[in-house]
């Protein structure tokens, strides 16, 4: 017959220690996250300020290969001749460009041979209420290439822009920048009325708006831009109000890994990216409001300004337009009409599976989607064309 007392006595240090461990990640997880967070490790220069504005540049990697996500991926020993600049969203912090060690876009397209550059927007506080959309595009891209160029030594580059950076990547190629040579543009939006079930509510506010406007005479832009500025909590909690199921499961999952450590260290850095993202300054607000919800000037072949006649029929650089099946913030109908209003001969369309964040830094990402835009981007970063 066993002795129940001595196996009781042994399996009593078992059952504390993994106690103590769920408890220890427990508190890590929720009082000391910063130090589970694995993000941002591969080394960077800032070569440039403005103001808030950060211009990063990537140097070569002293390994020969490196691991993406369980994968070898040999290091290019000569760089590509076309810089490549990574044109970050508003909103967003930096971390999802450098999310993991082995899920890095950085440190991946770094090994690919790309010579590579960040635009960081930095974190605008209020005295930033004034910048308007534009004021990125159209008054700060200018100066911050010329900085990649000067950098660089070649004048042809190359534009990878997510989002709100693909919106600006594509504005300022518009305004006429003749030596743009490919633009990779992610989950970048156009026509807003046809966005899924955030169009049909960008349409009826349109209609009320306009209404508004027909009775009183009273426009967005003619209201206080303080008034409209969107603290960094508040786009964290709208951006998790677009999945509120899928942000609460990962809370749920979270609590039956919490014996596991790697899993703490992985929730900790994404909550590092998605938890703590960056105020949009009331101007932006105005403007995406007026312009991309009421107006959808972009849509009309209009850039977001006031009083613009300008189109997007000066963009003639090769084209690469990234969308997600599963992107609900930006659709592929909202994305589509890019390939239209542009003037480029060269032009791709690469519909990946994917939300908006996942598209560019989620887990399956190295394997279904980095190498293919790495490669569209390669194909037409070999050779300079005159």
């Amino acid at each position: 017959m066993p002795n129940l007392a001595l196996h009781a006595r042994q399996k009593k240090p078992s059952l504390t220690r993994r106690a103590r461990h769920l408890a220890d990640n427990a508190r890590d997880r929720f009082l000391d996250a910063q130090s589970l967070v694995q993000a941002q490790l591969t080394p960077f220069e800032v070569i440039h300020e403005q103001d808030i504005v950060r211009l990063r540049y990537y140097p070569p990697l002293q390994e020969d290969s490196i691991r993406v996500n369980g994968e070898q991926v040999a290091v290019r020993p000569q760089p590509l001749p076309v810089p490549l600049v990574l044109v970050a969203p508003l909103a967003v912090n930096m971390l999802i460009y450098d999310l993991f060690p082995e899920r890095s876009l950085v440190r991946y397209l770094r090994a690919r041979g790309f010579e590579l550059y960040l635009i960081d927007w930095g974190r605008p506080g209020r005295r930033h209420d004034s910048l308007h959309l534009s004021d990125y595009y159209a008054g700060m891209m200018p100066g911050l290439l010329e900085k990649v160029r000067q950098h660089s030594g070649q004048r042809k580059l190359s534009l990878h822009g997510w989002s709100f950076g693909g919106l600006f990547s594509l504005c300022y190629t518009a305004l006429g920048d003749p030596d743009i040579e490919n633009l990779a543009l992610i989950g970048a939006p156009l026509d807003y009325h046809r966005n899924g079930a955030l169009g049909r509510q960008y349409q009826f506010l349109s209609r009320q708006v306009r209404a508004l406007e027909k009775r009183t005479g009273l426009r967005v832009h003619r209201t206080s831009k303080r008034l409209w500025r969107s603290p960094g909590w508040m786009n964290s909690l709208m951006f998790k109000l677009t999945n509120p199921v899928g942000s609460m499961q990962g809370y749920v999952d979270l609590l039956k890994n919490l014996h596991n450590r790697e899993y703490v260290k992985t929730h900790a850095t994404q909550g590092a990216f998605l938890d703590d993202m960056v105020a949009y300054p009331g101007g932006v607000v105005q403007d995406i409001i007026q312009f991309l919800w009421v107006d959808n000037v972009l849509a009309h072949n209009r850039l977001p300004q006031l009083e613009s006649k300008q189109g997007f029929d000066g963009v003639k650089a090769s084209l690469l337009l990234v969308t997600g099946r599963d992107d609900p913030i930006v659709t592929e109908q909202c994305s589509m009409p890019i390939m239209d209003l542009v003037s480029s001969e060269d032009k791709t369309h690469l519909r990946v599976p994917g939300g908006h964040v996942a598209i560019l830094g989620g887990s399956g990402a190295p394997q279904a989607i980095w190498p293919q835009v790495a490669d569209w981007l390669e194909a037409r970063s070999v050779t300079l064309t005159l």
